[in-house]
């Protein structure tokens, strides 16, 4: 039975179901990782979770260099194997893992250099959170090769139609992950070390796994050829794609700082509840997330075919499942955030602290899915722009947002209101601005109806 699911054919919802639901399952098994982490670290002390917090911010901007080689090299691959160009897909394959490996090792230097001004940033208050964050950020920074790697066979392998294995590949890192992080924390009493440790150790068999995987496929990889002189061109029309992602999501890490940073303010505690709440809050935004990357595979490979009705019927199917999904995750933060944050915190002092965070951000989370997925649509046709405008756009007043509210008598709740009005107003326009673009454009290529 093939891996392969063919796209340009077929039943759309069946499809995109089939494509989506192994990368929904690996997006919330990139979520547990982080949030068994945070279940092991949180036994250890709220000081711990902040440190691995303020630590996790730099590997999250690293997101930014992953986004200029997946996102350009997915969204190329899919279309050019919808339009039956299996050599020119394996080209851009191979320029994005080239780009993307080089920019891992440079991080990885940078990351190992300026580990104490890093993380001196924040300002944390407890000496021990700041020794503890400085050795989370050292060791973890070890697997951002294979961290890159990991996300660009991800993308890589999703848009030939085939998102089982890079799932089953994520689940064997995540279940020695879990075998790993009690033994590393407590056996041998490394703490915050351990949790970076067992982190790596399991990137790094998930790359292995997909080493394995290329050297057998014929679809993409038995073309593509690393140790070739790279084509800066083709590098060129890749990061032509990426970049307004990548900047997006720089932006995003940088205001997410600056934003940590007013936390802070508030104290230690408080960055812990922004963590451990941002783990939780992600069950939606990840879900999301990884629908929206079924989306952009699939208006890729259609966009690429000249099939955009079908194209469009795939995009409102997955809007509308989403928006299921974002009002079930609303319900849970809104309706039982006491509940769900004692999973991870139990400190009485906490534990209100982490109530407020999910019950203001429970408001947003419907809203989080529609930017989402709506995105991956807008990528699927090379139009990366638009959600990134609106992204940057409305993170960025999350600041300005975030100190008035903050001033006030809502006090920490207030930046947490900001947070969630900027993603209710991000989901809103984007959807809305897909909508006229889409009917613009079918409207001007005269599509009919298949």
């Amino acid at each position: 039975m093939s891996k392969h699911i063919n796209l340009l054919e077929g039943n759309i919802f069946a499809s995109l179901t089939k494509l989506a639901l192994p990368i929904m399952g690996t997006s919330l098994i990139q979520m547990a990782y982080n949030m068994i982490d945070m279940i092991w670290i949180g036994r250890v002390g709220s000081n711990a979770v902040a440190a691995v917090g303020a630590a996790g911010m730099f590997m999250w901007m690293s997101e930014t260099l992953v986004m200029l080689g997946r996102m350009g090299g997915q969204v190329k691959v899919g279309q050019l194997l919808g339009a039956k160009k299996p050599r020119e897909a394996a080209q851009y394959a191979q320029n994005a893992f080239q780009m993307s490996l080089g920019l891992a090792f440079m991080y990885t230097i940078l990351m190992m250099v300026a580990t104490g001004p890093l993380i001196g940033f924040f300002r944390l208050n407890n000496p021990q959170t700041v020794a503890d964050a400085q050795t989370y950020l050292r060791l973890v920074s070890l697997g951002t090769i294979c961290s890159f790697a990991n996300q660009l066979f991800t993308g890589l392998i999703t848009a030939t139609g085939n998102s089982r294995t890079p799932f089953l590949a994520t689940t064997a890192g995540l279940v020695l992950n879990i075998v790993l992080d009690p033994v590393l924390i407590f056996t041998f009493h490394m703490g915050v070390a351990g949790a970076a440790v067992a982190t790596v150790i399991a990137q790094l068999l998930v790359t292995i796994l997909f080493l394995l995987y290329a050297l057998k496929d014929s679809v993409l990889f038995s073309q593509v050829r690393l140790f070739r002189r790279p084509n800066f061109s083709v590098w060129g029309e890749i990061a032509k794609i990426g970049l307004p992602p990548a900047v997006q999501t720089l932006m995003f890490s940088g205001i997410s700082m600056v934003i940590a940073r007013l936390i802070a303010g508030f104290g230690d505690a408080a960055v812990a509840v922004q963590k451990v709440g941002s783990q939780i809050e992600s069950i939606s935004w990840m879900t999301a997330d990884g629908f929206g990357a079924a989306v952009n595979s699939f208006v890729a490979q259609n966009y690429g075919s000249g099939n955009l009705h079908r194209a469009k019927k795939g995009y409102q199917s997955a809007l509308g499942l989403m928006m299921i999904w974002g009002v079930f995750s609303s319900c849970l933060l809104l309706f039982l955030p006491g509940p769900v944050f004692q999973i991870f915190i139990q400190d009485p002092q906490v534990l209100p602290m982490g109530i407020e965070y999910l019950s203001i951000l429970g408001f947003s989370q419907l809203f989080m899915c529609m930017e989402s997925v709506t995105g991956g649509a807008f990528s699927g046709m090379g139009k990366t722009f638009p959600p990134s405008l609106v992204s940057v756009t409305f993170t960025a007043a999350r600041i300005p947002l975030a100190m008035l509210l903050g001033s006030t008598a809502l006090g920490l709740c207030g930046v947490w209101w900001s947070i969630s009005i900027s993603s209710i107003l991000k989901g809103v326009i984007i959807t809305v601005w897909f909508c006229f673009f889409l009917r613009r454009v079918m409207r001007t290529k005269a599509v009919a109806p298949v």
